[in-house]
């Protein structure tokens, strides 16, 4: 893998989503990251992160997995609950990148996990699995390392639910998303996969069947910011 600093400026994945191109294009943006997701936002980052927390319900003796953690700043996030929290990411440059958070981290792939069956109350994955090349497989080993009756939170992009706020954002992120993120990003050309493979990614209720084939039952999901992300939850059977 590339070290975050010195390459990967340019790089950006396929919709194929090969995990040595994911995991470079990561290792490309990792130094202005979380500045990046900020600014895209508009500071909504932080309220999804809150309530991707909310959402996981952690209780102080809870083992949680942080999925796709990236730079670890929402492991620090779901701390706060007391819990203990384990951030795992393919890329070693976001993990380098996140180096000052004070939080266990992880080299994993969510495709192969490194963990044995049923090590964790509870698992999530923010804005991570719209990156695996096989979501049902990457859905399943959650499963597996989650214990009975343990909770998995999903926060991902998701479809605008009024249209015509729909056809706007669509607008936005094909084209000032990725103009934007000349001005701020460490690698801009990354971002134009994001904004493809958010256009790519299933909606809520596509998003919700596909959890709960994984074996994950009660399935729900909470809009936010007008549908633009949704948080997923369920609870392995």
């Amino acid at each position: 893998m590339t070290d975050s600093t010195d390459h990967g400026a340019g790089t950006r994945a396929s919709l194929e989503k090969d995990p040595s191109e994911v995991a470079e294009m990561f290792d490309g943006v990792a130094r202005r990251y979380d500045l990046t997701n900020t600014v895209l936002s508009f500071g909504q980052d932080r309220r999804w992160r809150r309530n991707t927390r909310r959402a996981l319900d952690l209780k102080p003796r809870d083992i949680v997995l942080d999925l796709a953690a990236g730079t670890a700043v929402s492991t620090v996030e779901l701390s706060a609950s007391g819990a203990t929290c384990i951030a795992a990411d393919f890329s070693l440059g976001m993990l380098r990148a996140g180096v000052g958070r004070n939080v266990p981290k992880v080299a994993a792939d969510a495709l192969h996990l490194p963990f044995a069956d049923a090590s964790f109350d509870a698992a999530t994955i923010s804005f991570g699995l719209r990156n695996v090349n096989d979501v049902p497989l990457a859905l399943s080993e959650l499963n597996r390392v989650l214990k009975p009756a343990g909770r998995l939170v999903i926060c991902e992009f998701s479809t605008p639910t009024a249209k015509p706020f729909r056809t706007v954002y669509m607008e936005y992120l094909m084209k000032a998303l990725p103009a934007v993120a000349t001005k701020v990003s460490s690698n801009p050309a990354a971002y134009v996969y994001l904004a493809e493979s958010i256009r790519a990614w299933p909606d809520q209720a596509g998003l919700g069947a596909l959890i709960g084939a994984a074996g994950f039952a009660d399935v729900t999901w909470q809009n936010q910011t007008g549908g633009i992300v949704a948080i997923h939850r369920g609870v392995k059977k």
